[in-house]
């Protein structure tokens, strides 16, 4: 049952107040407008904080009152309640109210509701009893709720539209949930039909001061983006060990016999498909089938932890000159084909917290000292493969009386994007679009290995000094 009814604009002033129980007072509504409307207005503008579900889910809790609300327009429908509750009842009578405003007053918004805000507590007094809802019909309503709405008559039309788009948009989402493909609508069109697939893997590395790989695992997700006519069926194979598995032992073959060939095998753990994967298919032929849903998603995640090819080997040397001088040397190299070029190479060297100054000298890009981070950045713009790079520096430190404590370095840090390179040596061996009409598609089939990911899959590549 609901404690009461608020409809608060989008700034969270109050509009209308109604309250069914003793247990609900009106300051419940700064909660809201704090934790709720404006972490809304403020996270809109980050990327990251756009993805965060929480912020956008319709039911919150905060202390021991859930908010329940749906936006309309340029306002909020808030019901509130302490204890458990019935959400779905609690939902569909949130969206009684917006329906009722609309049809008394053409629409559910800030100006209408100021100019009827007296019909409007008629009408909640007499839809909803103790916080349990009673007649929400228009129709019934009508014969006991006389009064007029500031409205003119002439809105009549418009509103006997709205409700018709209504209805035929719940009949067509209606089909969409209950059918066998809810993720994708049915009667899309496109003029130029395309598939988008990238692979995106983030590295994570702990390597030695002598060389030696320490730890290093590969995080990783196909994404795709698809303009697609129709109900289309799309097929991915990968050169992952599970397919070719599969496919030796149709053709009879052990896909063992050859080292050589079982090293472009990649072993893919941790699965994670998207819904519409059909995962009886995967079992049966391990191939990626599925009807893509319209425009962007992350088809499938995954990890690697054998056989990873490291883009950089970064060699560092430090070396003490007495007590108020360090020698810095940094060695870098790609590891990668020449026919690829990373971008936006970028190599955090850390140093003493009492560094007063530093030299710093680079054969390619450029660098510098930041006392704000107590490090040296590098930073190379472009980085073909097999190429190698040399940073010298001489840090001064601060000399002072005081006895200073040995200090423990930190280990390097590098950031990188290298396109058309995967660490883990993933490749799609094809991908195939069907659909019954045989349309052309335009296919596009990216690769990018970094050292930081999307969201969680974040990655880090480090080498120790010591």
């Amino acid at each position: 049952a609901l404690s009461g009814l608020f409809i608060v604009n989008v700034r969270g002033d109050v509009l209308i107040s109604r309250a069914y129980r003793d247990n609900v007072e009106r300051h419940l509504l700064d909660a809201f407008r704090s934790e709720i409307i404006d972490a809304r207005g403020q996270s809109r503008s980050t990327r990251s904080a756009r993805r965060n579900g929480s912020l956008d889910a319709p039911m919150r809790t905060i202390g021991s009152v859930t908010y329940m609300f749906k936006r309309c327009n340029d306002v909020y429908v808030v019901g509130v309640t302490r204890g458990a509750s019935n959400a779905m009842l609690g939902f569909t009578f949130l969206s009684h109210v917006s329906r009722l405003c609309a049809h008394y007053f053409g629409a559910c918004t800030e100006n209408a509701i100021r100019s009827n805000f007296v019909l409007l507590y008629e009408l909640l007094d007499e839809i909803c009893d103790n916080g349990y809802p009673q007649i929400t019909a228009a129709e019934v309503l009508k014969t006991y709720i006389t009064q007029r709405s500031s409205t003119r008559d002439a809105t009549r039309e418009q509103i006997a539209k709205q409700e018709l788009a209504d209805q035929r948009a719940a009949v067509a989402a209606a089909k969409q949930v209950t059918g066998a493909v809810q993720w994708r609508q049915e009667g899309l069109v496109y003029k130029k039909n395309q598939v988008y697939l990238d692979i995106v893997e983030s590295v994570n590395m702990m390597m030695s001061v002598e060389g030696t790989v320490l730890r290093a695992s590969v995080a990783g997700a196909i994404y795709m983006k698809t303009f697609l006519t129709g109900m289309p069926n799309i097929k991915v194979g990968l050169n992952d060990r599970l397919s070719e598995e599969t496919r030796a032992s149709a053709r009879g073959v052990d896909v063992n016999a050859s080292a050589a060939t079982s090293k472009r095998f990649i072993e893919l753990d941790d699965l994670q498909f998207h819904q519409c994967v059909r995962l009886n298919k995967f079992s049966s032929e391990k191939t990626i089938e599925f009807t893509p849903p319209d425009g962007e998603f992350e088809l499938v995640r995954y990890r690697v932890s054998d056989g990873i090819t490291l883009p950089f080997k970064l060699m560092p040397a430090v070396k003490e000159l007495g007590r108020t001088r360090l020698a810095v040397t940094v060695n870098l190299k790609s590891l990668y084909s020449d026919k690829t070029v990373a971008t936006e190479v970028r190599v955090r060297i850390p140093v003493p917290k009492h560094t007063a100054r530093a030299i710093v000298n680079a054969t390619g890009g450029k660098a510098k000292y930041v006392p704000e981070e107590n490090c040296l950045r590098w930073k190379i713009k472009r980085c073909a493969g097999h190429e190698e790079f040399q940073l010298d520096a001489e840090v001064i430190l601060a000399n002072t009386l005081e006895e200073r404590k040995p200090w423990v370095q930190p280990p390097i840090n590098v950031e990188f994007q290298v396109p058309m390179f995967t660490a883990s040596g993933l490749r799609v061996r094809f991908l195939e679009v069907t659909d019954t009409s045989g349309y052309d598609v335009v296919k596009w089939v990216r690769y990018l290995c970094t050292s930081g990911g999307r969201g969680e899959r974040s990655g880090s590549y480090e080498i120790r000094c010591a």
